[in-house]
């Protein structure tokens, strides 16, 4: 399969099936066994590029066409995305790309050959002195709106700047006294006790550590979570935990590398086989369970001495690492997901023995998943413990009500981080 082609089907899946990439890739893509790990590489380049910079790229189609295809043509326009992301953005070679466009487009029913030629060629490269684009232009309206509501438009600009970049690969080590050799071997920085970040994602499994366990990936934002509940924790290794929605195993190996009986509940069963590989690679143990977060109650009924809670949300935290989630998601599933936030709210709080904790999160930027959850949580029942810059390691800074809010342009300098929102809750009685 050449490499356009499965840029292509990647792309198709996202914008016209409403697949995830990654739901795509695992799946495999029809006829990907004729195409090499490093063409099936630069696909998916093609690919993320497309969708971080969506609005830009067809804009520069639309200025060069003198008429918009017609709805039946939409592969058409996704052979025209892929020949400009790669002259414009990627620095592909413009005859390369013009012609394997042309040869994408014969196979489309109608003669568009001609015209994909046509519009290829005036393609023209980016220069460093370009001006940036408009802050909404790759961002859907709804999230848009969304964002400017909520942050400011000032703000949302920088957020959707900071979706237009690759970023960096960050590392957990799972123990923390390492944390600066193991920067020293592969070639990173260290961004706080545990966390090590890499320039530019590689080959994971072929890099020093990852055999011996290490350390995982997970980015610095992932991290705060899991930081925030063992910094509230006199004696971790004292402590019963729960990890509810667990999976694929992050946080519960924070939670166990620090000495903590973790029991990692989650409701996908694939997901826990994930999480259970990951355990045995980094030597760590937890008591896993395949149950629904909602509904489940430990066998011996015993409350815990804290639970973390990172509940399903629509990810927009994750877009700079999954591009095709504003493609994906709709207004509806925030509030999907809001109502599933508060069930699962209520269940881990029951969950919580007297004097122990609760550690709220999702990998969002919407207000509706994050501190709106808190607050009409907090309307019936539960106290708010203020989360300190300490305990999340000098990562991030607590607003004026004491929880987390990261924005994917902080720290841009270093490469910026996921958007995650933290609250740290804490049951009297």
């Amino acid at each position: 399969m050449p490499t356009r082609d499965f840029a292509l089907h990647l792309i198709s899946a996202v914008l016209d099936e409403h697949r995830s990439l990654t739901d795509t890739l695992e799946r495999g893509v029809p006829g990907h066994e004729k195409t090499s790990a490093p063409d099936r590489a630069f696909g998916r380049l093609i690919a993320v590029t497309v969708l971080r910079r969506i609005g830009e790229i067809d804009a520069i189609i639309n200025g060069l066409v003198k008429r918009p295809l017609p709805n039946n043509a939409q592969r058409v326009q996704h052979i025209l995305r892929i020949a400009a992301a790669q002259i414009v953005f990627l620095e592909t070679a413009t005859h390369a790309a013009v012609n394997c466009a042309v040869e994408q487009a014969k196979a489309c029913v109608g003669n568009y050959g001609p015209l994909v030629n046509a519009v290829a060629r005036r393609f023209v490269p980016q220069t460093a002195d370009q001006p940036p684009p408009t802050g909404r232009i790759n961002v859907p309206g709804w999230l848009w709106d969304s964002w400017t509501q909520t942050y400011g438009a000032a703000v949302a600009t920088q957020i959707a700047a900071a979706h237009r970049v690759e970023p960096p690969l960050d590392l957990s080590i799972g123990v923390h006294d390492d944390t600066a050799r193991w920067a020293e071997t592969l070639g990173g920085t260290v961004l706080a006790p545990g966390t090590v970040r890499l320039p530019r994602a590689s080959d994971v499994p072929a890099l020093a550590g990852f055999g011996d366990g290490a350390w995982w990936v997970q980015d610095v934002a992932a991290s705060l979570p899991a930081r925030v509940l063992l910094a509230a924790i006199a004696d971790p290794s004292a402590a019963r935990i729960a990890d509810l929605c667990a999976a694929p195993g992050g946080k519960t190996a924070q939670l166990a590398a620090a000495g903590a009986a973790v029991t990692a509940v989650d409701v996908d069963p694939g997901r826990l086989d994930r999480l259970r590989q990951n355990l045995d690679r980094l030597g760590l143990t937890a008591s896993v369970v395949a149950a629904d977060a909602r509904t489940w109650t430990p066998p011996a009924g015993d409350a815990f001495d804290a639970v973390l809670l990172d509940a399903p949300c629509t990810a927009t935290g994750n877009i700079r690492r999954h591009p095709d989630i504003p493609w994906l998601k709709r207004p509806a599933d925030v509030r999907q997901t809001a109502n599933l936030q508060d069930q699962l709210l209520h269940a881990a709080w029951h969950l919580v023995r007297p004097g122990g904790h609760l550690v709220y999160a999702v990998c969002s930027l919407q207000p509706e998943e994050g501190k709106r959850r808190i607050v009409t949580f907090l309307n019936g029942e539960g106290k708010r413990a203020p989360i300190t810059l300490a305990a999340t390691g000098g990562i991030a800074q607590p607003d004026a009500d004491g929880d987390l809010q990261t924005l994917p342009f902080l720290n841009r300098e270093q490469g910026g981080m996921d958007g995650f929102f933290v609250a740290h809750l804490r049951k009297d009685s």
